[in-house]
């Protein structure tokens, strides 16, 4: 099962939710993207787990854990 993380930073959601409809096309994917910087997030499928680096949800201490329980970390 191949673990995908992408990283979005605001300028860049439109161009990544392609891609993270191509990720979820793998067997068994699991996707994950954390919204930086205020991102908005682009329209994904429900079984997306979406995080915000943002007080009251994710910490640096946390997304450093994500991006090693990940195989593959894609930054936008």
């Amino acid at each position: 099962m191949a673990a995908f993380l992408h990283l979005v930073k605001g300028d860049s959601a439109a161009l990544a939710g392609a891609v993270i409809e191509s990720n979820l096309r793998e067997a068994d994917a699991r996707v994950t993207v954390v919204l930086l910087d205020g991102a908005p997030a682009p329209p994904l499928p429900a079984r997306v787990a979406v995080r915000r680096l943002a007080p009251g949800d994710l910490d640096y201490v946390g997304l450093l854990d994500l991006i090693f329980a990940h195989d593959h970390v894609i930054t936008w």
